[in-house]
Order: C-alpha cells, then sequence, then structure tokens
C-alpha cells in the first residue's frame, strides 16, 4: 500500500508550502513508503483528487487545498485530519497502515474499542475493570503518601522558620536588656 500525498509545487501560499512540507517531512522522517503527486502542474492528479476527497470533506467553496492523503485510493485526509492523528499518536491507523513492530504507537478509538477476540470493551470486562480500578487506587495511595510527605516536609520546615524566628527575638531582647542594664 503506498500513500499518496497531493501537493502542489508551485503554490503560492507559504501556509500551504509549510502544512505539505511537515507531512512530507513526518513521512520521510519515520520511512513510510509515499508518492508524491503535483496537482499544479499535472491536470490528471488535480482531477483525480478533486473527485476522490469526499463532499462532507470539501470546503464550503468545493475545492480542497493540498495536502490530501489518501493510502491507494482510500481517503485518509487533510492537513488538519493529519496533524490530529500525529499529535493523538495514532498516525499509523490514520493512514490505514500497521505499526512498525515493537512501537509504542496508539489505537484509533474504533481500533481500541474491540478487542482481539472480536469483544467490544466494555462488555465481560468485570475483572479487569476491578484489577484496573485497584491498581489506579494502588497508584491514588502512592500519591496521597507522597503528598503527605511534603507536607510534613513544609510543615517542619514552617515549624523550623518559627523557632528560628523565636531565637532570633530572644536575643534581640537579651541584647536590649544588657543594654538597659
Amino acid at each position: 500500500m503506498v500513500i499518496k500525498v497531493f501537493v502542489a509545487t508551485s503554490s503560492g501560499s507559504v501556509a500551504i508550502r509549510k502544512k505539505q512540507q511537515e507531512v512530507v517531512g513526518f513521512l520521510e522522517a519515520n520511512k513510510i513508503d509515499f508518492k508524491e503527486l503535483d496537482i499544479a502542474g499535472d491536470e490528471d492528479n488535480r482531477k483525480w483528487m478533486r473527485e476522490n476527497v469526499p463532499g462532507e470533506k470539501k470546503p464550503q467553496n468545493g475545492i480542497p487545498l493540498p495536502p490530501q492523503i489518501f493510502n491507494e485510493e482510500q481517503y485518509c485526509g487533510d492537513f488538519d485530519s493529519f496533524f490530529s492523528a500525529k499529535e493523538e499518536n495514532i498516525i499509523y491507523s490514520f493512514l490505514g497502515l500497521a505499526p512498525p513492530p515493537g512501537s509504542k504507537v496508539k489505537k484509533s478509538p474504533e481500533e481500541a474499542s474491540s478487542l482481539p477476540n472480536g469483544d467490544v470493551v466494555g462488555e465481560a470486562q468485570g475483572t479487569t475493570e476491578g484489577t484496573e480500578k485497584a491498581e489506579e487506587s494502588g497508584e491514588n495511595e502512592a500519591q496521597k503518601e507522597d503528598n503527605e510527605d511534603a507536607g510534613n516536609l513544609a510543615e517542619s520546615q514552617e515549624k523550623n522558620e518559627e523557632e528560628a524566628e523565636t531565637a532570633t527575638e530572644e536575643t534581640r531582647m537579651r541584647k536590649s536588656r544588657s543594654i538597659l542594664h
């Protein structure tokens, strides 16, 4: 499967050029195979892109701007969709690709909601939920202990400061008494 990125190599818009560079740069950096297809110099590419961007994804004027991303014939999205997928760490799902082996990539909400055995998340998972809640409460207990330790430390510091102030005040009083006598 090849990712197709439709770009306009002679775009006068700095914003469009930056978006195109970000998509292409990301794909190159992550060694994801793709083809860059120019819509500025090739009428067939422009026509194909415009016809294959779904209606609900087209802007009000009906003409989608580059970059537009496809996996073969399947529409993936525009720059905003790409950016969101990248931020949510679901870029491989967005592109319709399997994540590379050993990667720590999140699944999209749709993929995450179905389990490998076909069950839907939330069904017959009482034991898992109980375990997760126990783990969470364990984390909460650890956080409470850390907070208590921090609170005790703050109290100790305040107590030390008060003692130092009291000692300083007592010293001043002794000096003033010695001057008077």
